[in-house]
């Protein structure tokens, strides 16, 4: 697959745009990336892709040697390697042997590169730790005693674990762009929903609005209002994802939120291109419209009530 994807891959398009399920990880670890995240060598990649290929080549004729040719049991020619699925104490070495080579480390919540690097030193060391630990003990009798000891359950055991690490990458993609550079990527949910307002802003603002001080038909601000905290922010139904930080909006902030002086006079080309490129990715305006007609239909959109929130009585932003 890997190769597949350096064969096909097209540098002058974003990756998110070309369906890439590997690069977009290597990228993200640095091999082959200029500045800006564009790739500027695959040759990287290729080399993964042969490693990769050699070592399931050396897997496939390690599992077809014990298939056919190998001893029907290893208890006899090397006992630590051999085992029986209800061998209680075996299972808990075996688990240990995961945990140290899952000690690589873990995704913690983050918005920085030191907490990523730091987040794996710690949790990598606390799997590997606890690997040791497991090897040279045996199971606890409370644990005898509450788990099933058999390979179908085994098997239950690691579906489980699964699942629950395929809900935290959901979360960590749609939301986390520090984990998931949208470069590599595409946009995360909040960046499309802020690339939106941001879009319209920019055209808007073009064709005369005052952005400053337009309100929309909820009584909002249209583009830009304050947070409950005084903050400067995008306005309307985006405001859900005010506290975005992503590399193409941060030249836009001041010290309390987004500057209104540079929304008017320090806008890039890059700046549109990126927000409108992002804000066509993601079905955020069809999951937000169908979840407000389902609850109008529900009978339970009620509004927001902002009767005495801090920002009324602020200063206008303009």
């Amino acid at each position: 697959m890997n190769l597949f994807e350096v064969a096909h891959f097209v540098p002058e398009k974003p990756m998110y745009e070309q369906g890439l399920i590997l690069l977009p990880h290597l990228a993200t670890l640095g091999w082959g990336v200029g500045p800006g995240g564009e790739v500027i060598d695959t040759f990287p990649y290729f080399v993964s892709g042969v490693l990769h290929l050699i070592s399931s080549a050396v897997l496939g004729f390690g599992g077809i040697y014990h298939a056919l040719l190998g001893p029907e049991t290893l208890e006899e020619s090397f006992p630590f390697f051999g085992y029986v699925w209800k061998d209680r104490n075996k299972m808990t070495t075996i688990l240990g042997i995961h945990l140290i080579l899952l000690g690589e480390g873990w995704i913690v919540s983050v918005d920085d590169l030191e907490d990523i690097i730091g987040g794996h030193v710690w949790l990598g060391s606390i799997c590997i730790l606890g690997g040791i630990w497991h090897i040279l003990t045996k199971p606890f009798a409370w644990a005898r005693r509450a788990l099933v000891w058999s390979g179908e359950a085994y098997l239950s055991y690691s579906l489980g674990a699964l699942a629950v690490f395929g809900f935290i990458a959901c979360c960590f993609v749609w939301f986390n762009n520090t984990a998931y550079p949208s470069e590599f990527y595409g946009p995360t949910g909040p960046e499309a929903s802020q690339a939106q307002a941001f879009t319209f802003l920019v055209r808007d603002q073009r064709l005369g609005a005052n952005v400053g001080s337009a309100q929309g038909p909820t009584g909002l601000g249209k583009y830009l209002m304050r947070s409950p905290t005084g903050e400067v922010i995008f306005g309307g139904e985006t405001m859900r994802f005010w506290d975005l930080r992503a590399p193409w909006l941060e030249p836009l902030r001041g010290p309390n939120g987004l500057d209104l002086s540079r929304l008017k006079k320090d806008i890039q080309p890059w700046q549109e291109r990126r927000s409108a490129e992002y804000m066509t990715h993601a079905p955020l305006g069809h999951l937000w419209h169908a979840g407000r007609a389902r609850a109008a239909a529900a009978g339970f959109e009620k509004g927001i009530d902002r009767d005495f929130e801090p920002v009324l009585s602020m200063t206008p932003l303009n």
